[in-house]
């Protein structure tokens, strides 16, 4: 009699164990087989004074996008999460060795956690149904995200900057008392694993990703909050190309102009059309900077002063060619007399005296009136040997002016160099 009892024993154990190896003998167990409210719906804890603990991590995957003038970045985010539940334990001996099970999260309870400074929050690819349970309690979640968030760009060193941008994960609905926030990982960890996750190589290298804890109130309840700090360094060579480099080079051919003769009007176009240049990388200049920038970058300081030091120099230019044009003007040609016929006849007939008084008469008026021409021209002489004194005084000003003003150019050049050079690469 005994016997059977113990064979009907050993059968009856042996066929629930091999039923307690499936998952749904796991999933029956847990009450996740039906519409279960309490799995669903209430925060899984036996006494609601316990707080529900749970973790995050949070890595950069790629940097879509950072708009400046919009203020927002676009990043691609793994975000991974996982809560304790005292719902969801059970012994893995008693389930064939079952330590993890995955399950639709619509069945589960899902603290809300939300991103502040979120502008736009979708999911970079298909939305993951499903959730990882695990013996012990925890409950695992893993999504990857496309977050565009309101970032503060700072662009005073664009395009040698580094900006920072912060993400705040927190519940809206839980206070702290209820459900506590902490990273599962160490910033060091969650940068490295970044760095080696990152699929792009574009405009922005990430630097590294920092994490704080700090708490916020609402309606006078204190919550948790985890700032995740990530610092991008942006690639300037493509500015360097476009922008730098082209107006440092209509600067240096300013310089260069100098050498050119004034007299035509070769020099001023040519700074005109330097000028001209210049303002068209502003324009695109304009169009890649915000215009509520509470100070002007200095990529804009370096642009505006080379066009400002440029349209100077034109000034200077038309000034100088006045100058030059006033000293012509002043310098006029004027006949001139013939006076070495009259000075060789005059000496002739000194030499060869005339037997008459009447010729002599002659002779004498005709070599007087000799003498008031030479008198006359040489008068004429010292008149252009003056006027050619004063346009001197006039082109030798306008060459003083031209070198004075190449010498104060060049030291402005250097120092506005000096001033760009500190800004950007001296911290």
């Amino acid at each position: 009699m005994y016997l059977h009892w113990i064979i009907f024993s050993l059968a009856f154990g042996w066929v629930s164990a091999v039923d307690n190896c499936s998952y749904m003998s796991l999933i029956q167990h847990l009450g996740l087989d039906g519409d279960n409210v309490q799995m669903k719906s209430m925060r899984p804890v036996y006494n609601w004074t316990t707080p529900t603990k749970a973790f995050v991590d949070l890595y950069v995957t790629s940097i879509t996008d950072v708009n400046e003038k919009a203020q927002t970045i676009s990043t691609q985010i793994t975000y991974e999460s996982g809560w304790i539940s005292e719902f969801t334990k059970w012994n893995a001996r008693d389930f064939c060795g079952i330590q993890m099970l995955s399950i639709e999260k619509d069945k589960m309870w899902i603290p809300d956690i939300v991103f502040t400074e979120s502008v736009k929050t979708e999911f970079a690819t298909t939305e993951n149904p499903y959730v990882k349970l695990t013996s012990y309690g925890l409950i695992a979640k893993f999504e990857t995200i496309a977050v565009t968030s309101a970032c503060k760009i700072d662009l005073l060193n664009f395009p040698y900057d580094v900006q920072t941008c912060s993400l705040t994960i927190h519940s809206p609905m839980h206070p702290a008392f209820e459900l506590t926030l902490n990273s599962y990982s160490s910033a060091s960890f969650l940068t490295s694993s970044s760095k080696k996750a990152f699929q792009t190589q574009g405009e922005w290298e990430l630097l590294n990703i920092n994490m704080s804890k700090a708490n916020a109130s609402t309606l006078q309840y204190p919550q948790d909050q985890l700032i995740y700090t990530i610092t991008l360094k942006r690639r300037p060579l493509l500015y360097v190309i476009t922008f730098i480099s082209p107006v440092f080079c209509f600067l240096v051919l300013d310089v260069a102009s100098f050498f050119i003769d004034a007299g035509g009007g070769e020099k001023l176009s040519f700074k005109v059309t330097l000028l001209l240049s210049i303002s068209v990388l502003l324009l695109i200049l304009n169009d890649k900077l915000p215009s509520t920038a509470n100070e002007v970058p200095w990529i804009g300081v370096y642009c505006i002063t080379i066009f400002i030091l440029i349209g100077i120099s034109i000034l200077e230019t038309i000034f100088v060619n006045f100058l030059m044009a006033k000293g012509e003007q002043i310098l006029r040609p004027e006949p001139h007399l013939d006076s070495t016929s009259a000075v060789t006849d005059t000496v002739k007939d000194f030499n060869n005296p005339s037997d008459s008084a009447s010729d002599r008469n002659e002779n004498q008026s005709h070599s007087l009136s000799s003498l008031k021409q030479i008198l006359k021209k040489s008068n004429s002489v010292t008149d252009e040997n003056r006027v050619e004194r004063r346009c001197l005084y006039w082109t030798r000003g306008a060459r003083m002016i031209n070198i004075i003003f190449l010498i104060l150019y060049i030291i402005t050049i250097m120092v506005l160099l000096g001033i760009i050079y500190n800004a950007w690469f001296i911290k």
